[in-house]
């Protein structure tokens, strides 16, 4: 399996990141070996100073496909969950100053942080799921999906004209605006409407 994952879904956290909006969807891949699963405690790596949170809305991939069509795009996912995707701000910065990849600030071992998957059936309105990032007990980011740039639909459709998708694969579909460093000793959660999907200690 891979995690694919999109890059500036939400203009206000392009902004922030002094980017700019764009005009089709950005991806890039982090390996198996990034997942972070049954809120096992993150430990804080020492390659970087500066580590950020990004929570995502996250799909599961359940069928086999390539350059899937927009209108049978919801076919291939049944499960949502929620995820973070780290980042090593401080590498992050230097490899974008350098016109180089950017893979070791995101793909890192431990660097995706993966929920319990629900059934989507369960949600209602996907396109008007609210989500919300705790550290500490005090909300540090908060998005929901209408204010996505470009839909889980989309996404599926542009991201599986490149790479094919498999059984298990995971879209993290972008992060809004909020985006923060932690630290050791930092305690986050995370909630999908009113449910607590993550819950962990970065050591």
């Amino acid at each position: 399996m891979k995690i694919i994952c999109i890059g500036r879904n939400y203009s206000e956290h392009a902004k922030e990141m002094s980017s700019p909006v764009p005009d089709v969807p950005v991806f890039f891949i982090k390996p198996d070996t990034a997942l972070l699963r049954n809120n096992n405690a993150f430990y804080y790596p020492s390659f970087t100073n500066d580590l950020h949170y990004e929570l995502e809305v996250v799909l599961k991939i359940c069928r086999l496909g390539k350059s899937i069509s927009e209108r049978f795009a919801n076919r291939y996912y049944s499960e949502v969950g929620l995820g973070i995707d780290f980042t090593a701000r401080d590498l992050q910065k230097t490899c974008k100053e350098k016109g180089l990849p950017w893979e070791i600030a995101k793909a890192f071992d431990y660097s995706a942080a993966v929920s319990p998957f629900i059934p989507k059936e369960e949600l209602g309105d996907l396109t008007n799921l609210e989500f919300r990032l705790e550290k500490n007990g005090v909300v540090v980011q908060r998005g929901n999906t209408a204010d996505m740039l470009f839909s889980f639909d989309k996404l599926i459709s542009y991201v599986s004209g490149y790479v094919s998708f498999r059984i298990g694969d995971l879209l993290f579909t972008g992060t809004p605006a909020g985006v923060g460093s932690v630290v050791i000793g930092d305690r986050l959660t995370a909630y999908l409407g009113d449910r607590l999907m993550l819950d962990f200690l970065i050591r």
